[in-house]
């Protein structure tokens, strides 16, 4: 019989790039006072959840909210780098508008999601290479944790391909789901396979934003 493991995702909390819809990717942007807020209801939210292993992006907006989930828990929070955003290449820094209008080609095939469209000049990750790095790294956890549950502290594209990967929609389709600043996001794994249990739960939290590309 196979024991089920579920896993906890948590977008880090808002940032003031959130609010001006700029692309953070792999760049390392602080969480505003409204994220901060945010981590903390998350960790008052959590207290009553099972937590067997705690897992946090090393990027500064993610390892934070993963440290105030950790801290009244009295756990330890393990850096995995591979829960980082993904590259975002020339994008990173500009904002939506900007990057739609200095590079409208590329930006074209980032809005058709096109998998193995690269950024301008070839930098950055494909939907392809990010989705292999996400889905790896979240099969080898499950096979690393059988039985146990996990909570991932990460970022909103982690969470679409996450999403997409449960419930086998394909990396190319629009996005019907949310993934707002600090929501939980239960999914989980048995004999049957992968499931969602529970997406965008933000019952805790006094409004979050969802800025990214449908």
């Amino acid at each position: 019989m196979t024991a089920t493991t579920r896993i906890c995702l948590v977008r880090h909390g808002e940032t003031t790039w959130n609010v001006d819809r700029r692309v953070q990717g792999q760049i390392d942007i602080p969480l505003n006072e409204h994220g901060l807020r945010q981590a903390q209801a998350t960790a008052q939210a959590l207290l009553g959840e099972r937590i067997d292993h705690l897992y946090g992006s090393d990027l500064g907006r993610a390892w934070v909210t993963a440290g105030r989930i950790a801290v009244p828990r009295g756990q330890p929070v393990m850096p995995e780098p591979q829960l980082r955003e993904r590259h975002y290449g020339a994008f990173q820094g500009l904002t939506y508008a900007e990057a739609r209008e200095r590079h409208p080609e590329d930006f074209h095939r980032f809005e058709a999601r096109e998998p193995a469209a690269q950024f301008p000049g070839g930098s950055g990750e494909s939907l392809l290479q990010f989705d292999a790095r996400i889905w790896g790294l979240v099969e080898a956890l499950r096979a690393r944790h059988a039985g146990h549950t996990l909570l991932l502290v990460t970022h909103g594209g982690v969470l679409d391909i996450v999403a997409r990967r449960v419930r086998n929609m394909g990396l190319t389709g629009p996005r019907d789901f949310e993934i707002p600043n600090c929501a939980l996001n239960w999914i989980a794994h048995d004999a049957n396979g992968w499931r969602i249990e529970r997406w965008g739960d933000q019952t805790h939290l006094d409004g979050a934003l969802d800025e990214l590309p449908a």
